[in-house]
């Protein structure tokens, strides 16, 4: 749900000359003096969030702004080692999940947060600062208060530490931030967007940002920050489209779409992806039932360098490597995410966690591999083995041999095998002893007659 909550303190401007940069007159500084600074919040909860940062009244975050050239530096407090280093607070790129640590800047595991400078590099008029956060639980709200200074000032320290009342040396306080619903931390996905009526908040070469923990009931207080937006007001308003889309699937399902770090597959997942993983992710629900299980509701799919390999499930997030999916978008590339599909669909893990059996990997791979190249895409032929390869396959071989082996079991036995198998898997009840169970023959029988097969097809089931 958005909750959206815009706070208004009457502050004066933190550039305090404001005649010399602003006004022509002694009238016009008399009329104009004094500000209005807003404090706009919105908070998704983890059941709406999704990568972006889309919200209702805050912007999402934009590459280019001020902010992405500015230098941030710590000036008190200690990075958390678990956390991704200062560069994630401007580089553009943003968590794909609510438990991401290494896409989120945050401070040390038991410390009450700490200052953090941005400097500018020169003095901009500040239009709009934007920051954003996100965790599943008490690390998601923000709790700071801004400061900015033009750093010209004779009592100037560019540093203050916590033992420095920043309106004492050179600085203006902008706005206090606080978050929380009710002053109780709560997990979801913010975003605080500071402005002012009259379209600026003063010019300013730093902003210092501290930052204080959300909860004292454990060491886990310290916001998860995800990114920081520093708006020029005399910056040409940004053209740039949104690379992250966000889409609805029919049956209350969603997902996204990020191509942030691979601006050019935004148009490839718009015409060709996107409408597949549409259509297919109800059919795999479907496909793939338990009892008393409900799939994902949201997922995301994120092309990130990060990545060296083709594309990984983890829970409900897909990332994908940008150089793979480039090499290969008019052939396997689409086919490859409907794979993923089934892995965000299956959650086998839920099973270990509970101590059930664990889940063969074959079939782990097998059954999203048999969905991919017997049922999303049968005219590819990509499972296929020719008969001179049979004699080294093996039907737990894994991914396209051991689709093969499970189209063939399912075609000549048992149309109903796949849903059984993963209920068995998802609710850590599976052993070999299924497939006698369905198929009245143990599974080493099945795979000998499913060899032969492959040596004389003419011969094999369709």
């Amino acid at each position: 749900m958005i909750a959206v909550n815009e706070r208004k303190a009457g502050m004066s401007r933190f550039a305090m000359n404001t005649s010399l940069h602003f006004l022509g007159t002694l009238l016009a500084v008399a009329s104009t003096a004094v500000a209005e600074v807003k404090v706009a919040v919105d908070h998704l909860d983890n059941e709406h969030a999704a990568p972006g940062f889309k919200f209702a009244n805050v912007p999402a975050p934009r590459r280019g702004d001020a902010g992405s050239k500015a230098k941030f530096e710590i000036v008190e407090g200690e990075r958390d080692p678990n956390g991704g280093d200062i560069a994630q607070l401007n580089n553009g790129a943003f968590p794909a999940s609510a438990d991401q640590p290494r896409s989120n800047f945050f401070f040390r595991e038991g410390t009450d947060g700490g200052r953090i400078v941005a400097d500018l590099g020169s003095a901009i008029d500040v239009k709009q600062v934007n920051t954003y956060s996100w965790h599943r639980e008490a690390r998601g709200p923000q709790v700071y208060h801004l400061y900015a200074s033009e750093g010209t000032a004779a009592d100037f320290n560019a540093q203050p530490k916590r033992d420095t009342d920043p309106t004492k040396a050179g600085w203006t306080l902008v706005a206090k931030v606080d978050t929380r619903p009710d002053g109780k931390p709560a997990g979801g996905q913010y975003g605080v967007a500071i402005t002012d009526d009259q379209g600026s908040l003063g010019k300013a070469r730093y902003l210092l940002f501290d930052f204080n923990r959300t909860e004292e009931t454990d060491n886990l207080g310290n916001t998860f920050i995800s990114e920081i937006d520093i708006v020029d007001r005399n910056a040409p308003e940004a053209a740039e489209e949104s690379l992250v889309e966000a889409v609805e699937i029919s049956g209350g399902y969603r997902f996204t779409v990020d191509t942030t770090e691979a601006p050019d597959l935004t148009d490839w997942a718009r015409k060709e992806l996107i409408p597949v993983m549409q259509k297919w992710y109800p059919l795999i629900v479907d496909m793939l039932p338990s009892e008393g299980y409900t799939a994902p509701r949201n997922f995301s799919i994120t092309f990130t360098d990060s990545y060296r390999g083709v594309a990984a499930t983890g829970g409900n997030r897909i990332v994908c490597s940008p150089s793979w999916y480039r090499k290969n978008l008019k052939t396997e590339a689409v086919g490859s995410l409907v794979h993923e599909l089934v892995h965000v669909v299956q959650q086998y893990g839920r099973a270990r966690r509970n101590g059930g059996s664990r889940p063969p990997g074959w079939l782990v791979e097998g059954v999203p591999d048999y969905i991919r190249w017997y049922l999303y895409e049968p005219e590819s032929k990509g499972a296929e083995i020719k008969p001179a390869n049979a004699g080294r396959a093996r039907h737990d071989g894994s991914y396209r041999v051991s689709a093969n082996f499970i189209n063939w079991v399912v075609g000549k036995y048992d149309k109903g095998l796949i849903k059984e198998l993963n209920s068995a898997m998802r609710e850590g009840r599976y052993s070999p002893e299924i497939w006698k169970e369905r198929t009245g023959k143990p599974l080493e029988e099945l795979a000998d007659e499913w060899k032969k097969s492959l040596e004389a097809p003419a011969t094999a089931a369709n």
